[in-house]
């Protein structure tokens, strides 16, 4: 039996390298780069210096709720500037608007929301320093003052769903819900899951949604310190890649079944088909170098989907970076595509856009739909010589042309955990 078609309605992002897809979608086919001098703090003798940084961020051009913002964090008022994007794009409340009392609460009742959120960042914390500094280790005197010294709203404005939470408030959507803190594969998961709770007729439409904001000085050092940022810029599958950079931002899609989206004659953009998540099992940093967990997560995620690999059009590689990250998923794609002109053509985003963590998945999905409707495979900008331990993979500096409506979109994640999404352009 068929599985219910899930189609894709709407479509949001944002991130250094633009306001929405199109703009991300055409700085990557310009071969423009976001990434560069970090600014948010003085980097003076720090190892790392650079990031994908928004551009002068602005939070009205955000959220125009200047009372939110004191309320979110910055990575919340990139999910919910995505995720508005995505619903006002869809017109995806229009057809409440024009029910009676009864049927309008049902409709709400019947919308949902999955978000995949960073978790908070180390600097969620800075705020207790200056006190802690002062107070000299004596927590008696740390806590007479903490009232006065720790902003009253800090713990709301830590809270992990706090875009679920305000999204759902803004639109009325009072149905199934989840916020998934998965470090990477956060957003991806996102959709998975919206996915899947259309197939399962827990909702009738859907908005996913991943978002972060991971630049900030602990986080930049932590990583370092793990040997996985570069100190210039990101070179997927190249061989002298070095590591990855930051980036912020967020992607969503509003999903719909077909009969949400028929009764609203909704523009259809495309369909999620199918996606899988795995995990190797092996360790905090630890990655097989045989690819083994995202082998399975594509072989699933095409079970998923009732595709075989010759259906696939294009893929959107996590292209990190890093050295192993890069190696083991091209070992991965070899397994199971083949290699050569037999594989479909390959691409990864992130050398322009930076690494967005629990947005990086979901903001690729985005952008693929976006390249997919204009039939480009944008190329990778970054590569000059492609690493021999990545060799067999349809990876180009230059652009390349989709070989069907489909694209499967990958994304990794610490724990050695994989996702595979797949979702083709109408």
């Amino acid at each position: 039996m068929a599985k219910p078609k899930v189609l894709i309605t709407g479509s949001g992002a944002v991130c250094a390298s633009g306001m929405s897809p199109e703009q991300i979608l055409a700085a990557l086919r310009e071969g423009c780069s976001a990434i560069g001098p970090l600014g948010q703090w003085d980097t003076t003798g720090w190892p790392v210096t650079v990031a994908a940084e928004m551009p002068d961020f602005n939070p009205r051009a955000l959220v125009e709720d200047r009372k939110l913002h004191k309320l979110i964090r910055r990575s919340d008022m990139f999910g919910l500037y995505a995720a508005s994007s995505a619903i006002d794009g869809a017109r995806f409340t229009s057809r409440r608007d024009a029910l009676n009392e009864a049927d309008a609460a049902t409709y709400s009742d019947r919308s949902g929301i999955y978000v995949g959120s960073g978790g908070g960042a180390y600097n969620s914390q800075y705020e207790y320093f200056p006190l802690m500094s002062e107070s000299h280790g004596d927590l008696e005197s740390f806590g007479r003052e903490l009232g006065s010294a720790v902003n009253p709203m800090w713990l709301l404005r830590t809270l992990p769903n706090n875009v679920l939470c305000h999204v759902g408030i803004k639109y009325g959507l009072k149905g199934t819900n989840a916020c998934i803190t998965n470090h990477s594969a956060g957003g991806t998961l996102a959709v998975i899951e919206a996915a899947e709770a259309l197939r399962q007729g827990e909702a009738d439409r859907v908005i996913a949604v991943g978002h972060d904001a991971p630049i900030e000085p602990q986080l930049v050092l932590s990583y370092h310190q793990c040997g996985l940022l570069s100190t210039d810029t990101i070179r997927p599958f190249d061989l002298a890649r070095n590591g990855s950079v930051f980036g912020e931002g967020a992607g969503a899609f509003t999903l719909e079944t077909e009969r949400s989206a028929a009764e609203r004659n909704a523009t259809v953009l495309g369909e999620v088909l199918g996606g899988a998540f795995t995990s190797e099992a092996t360790g905090l940093l630890a990655i097989r170098d045989d690819g083994d967990g995202l082998a399975r997560a594509i072989s699933a995620a095409l079970d998923d989907a009732g595709l075989a690999p010759r259906d696939v059009g294009m893929i959107v590689a996590h292209g990190n970076g890093t050295r192993q990250s890069d190696a083991s998923e091209a070992a991965a794609i070899r397994t199971c595509f083949g290699s050569g002109e037999n594989a479909p053509p390959v691409t990864a985003f992130k050398w322009a856009i930076g690494h967005l963590i629990a947005a990086a998945g979901i903001v690729d999905a985005v952008v693929a739909l976006a390249a997919l409707r204009e039939r480009i495979v944008p190329g990778i900008a970054t590569l000059a010589d492609l690493d021999p331990s990545c060799a067999g993979i349809r990876v180009s500096s230059a652009a390349q042309v989709p070989r069907s409506n489909v694209a499967l979109i990958l994304c990794r994640g610490f724990a050695g955990t994989n996702a595979a999404l797949i979702v083709s352009a109408a």
